[in-house]
């Protein structure tokens, strides 16, 4: 059996604060809204979203992967 794949539903930009939540139906990253206004970020900004390596993309649930078997 295979592990499901565990994608993220929201991004923040680490330098200008912009939100971000995935959308199944339209399949992009949509803006945010914060007091019902998009919460857009700097329009200059190069984004720096907030993923790094705590992010686990693959969970075990049969709880029979090998993690140290190699290929």
């Amino acid at each position: 059996m295979t592990s499901p794949i565990d994608t993220p539903d929201e991004r923040v930009c680490e330098r200008c604060g912009r939100i971000e939540h995935w959308n199944d139906d339209t399949i992009t990253w949509n803006v945010a809204e914060q007091d019902e206004n998009p919460a857009i970020g700097s329009v200059y900004c190069i984004h720096e979203w907030d993923i790094n390596g705590a992010f686990v993309p693959v969970s075990d649930v049969d709880g029979d992967a090998d993690v140290d078997a190699k290929a």
